[in-house]
């Protein structure tokens, strides 16, 4: 069976490629390009070179995909319009659903591929009743699950994600059994589009106007300082606030019609209900039930219990068991029990704290 493996040119997708060859899978690397923050193409040069190095030493094909107009379309301008409303996107869980397993997978099996693999810590497993399903890692530090809630059942039956089955030690080691050229390779752990961290920069270049100065109040609606520009803040931040308190102070709320930050205590950032929109299922089947589960609110951390209830099919309630910290506008809300995954929405406010 030929596999089309997602090379990024680090070490988990080197290694996943690597497995799958020596299980005597037909391997070929696939490597897309994407817009750098400084508007060059992102893979043309270290991205690319360390991937096609990878290829050379396994002595598979490998294929270059220019994917610039439709990832600047699909995860770019989207990222965009998110902190333009006052909330903060998760660019990779777009890229992931309409990039990497989107456009990418079908480019793979115009290629001629059967299946497309990458290197995300997951798993993927199929029940007796043909139903597909995603569970966490192996390595719990290293899951990404959390940025893979919005797969498909047609998606899943495609792809294979062999170091889900590994830590992140065990892949390394990998690494250097397999004498890959990329064994050394540090992490990378920011957005790939925006790989120095600065994302007020790069939002800067490209939306100038949501840096418009603009009034800090705190919950009882005082003036109490001006920001720079809403698109530099995040819920529960505290630092570069430029303000001094007699305490420590977070951001609770963006009011971007108003160009508005309200800041308050650490009570006052936490949260015990959130309402989502855009809701999916793993699955395929929308849940009809209140069900409990715990859901995480952003990627690292262990999550909080929870109670799910469900108005409709688009939009659900979460009732937390205890306050959880920051819950932000933007951020994925994914459910889980044990290890799976049943899915997760988008969160549109925390109900408890709107001001």
């Amino acid at each position: 069976m030929r596999v089309a493996v997602g090379m990024s040119g680090g070490i988990d997708s080197s290694v996943a490629a690597a497995i799958l060859q020596q299980r005597g899978f037909d391997v070929i690397g696939v490597t897309m390009r994407v817009i750098d923050n400084d508007g060059s193409v992102r893979g043309s040069t270290k991205t690319v070179k360390d991937a096609q190095m990878v290829g050379a030493k396994l002595k598979i094909p490998h294929y270059v995909l220019d994917l610039q107009e439709a990832f600047n379309n699909e995860v770019i301008n989207e990222f965009c319009r998110e902190y333009a409303n006052g909330r903060t996107p998760n660019p990779c869980i777009s890229c992931n659903e309409r990039i990497k397993f989107g456009i990418m997978l079908q480019k793979a099996f115009e290629l001629g591929a059967e299946s497309f693999a990458t290197g995300h810590h997951a798993r993927l497993k199929r029940d007796e009743q043909g139903i597909w399903h995603l569970l966490k890692a192996r390595d719990k530090h290293k899951d990404q699950s959390y940025f893979l809630y919005r797969l498909n059942q047609g998606q899943m039956k495609q792809i294979l994600m062999p170091v889900g089955e590994y830590t992140k030690e065990q892949v390394r080691q990998l690494a250097h059994d397999f004498k890959l050229p990329v064994a050394e390779k540090s992490e990378s752990q920011e957005i790939c589009f925006v790989p120095t961290g600065d994302y007020a920069g790069f939002l800067k270049k490209r939306r100038p106007e949501l840096f418009r100065p603009g009034p800090v109040k705190d919950m009882k609606g005082n003036l109490v300082g001006r920001h720079p520009g809403f698109a530099n803040y995040t819920i529960g931040q505290r630092k570069g606030l430029g303000i001094a308190f007699g305490k420590r102070q977070y951001v609770v709320c963006i009011k971007p019609g108003e160009n508005l930050i309200v800041v308050g205590n650490e009570n006052d950032a936490r949260s015990n209900i959130a309402e989502l929109e855009n809701i999916h299922w793993i699955s395929g089947r929308a849940s009809r039930e209140k069900f409990r589960a715990v859901i995480k609110i952003r990627s690292q951390g262990l999550g909080g219990a929870a109670s799910v209830e469900l108005p409709d099919n688009k939009t659900a309630v979460v009732r937390f068991d205890e306050p959880q910290w920051a819950i932000t506008p933007g951020q994925a809300a994914v459910f889980y029990q044990g290890d799976m995954v049943l899915g997760g929405g988008t969160i549109k406010q925390s109900l408890d704290g709107m001001i």
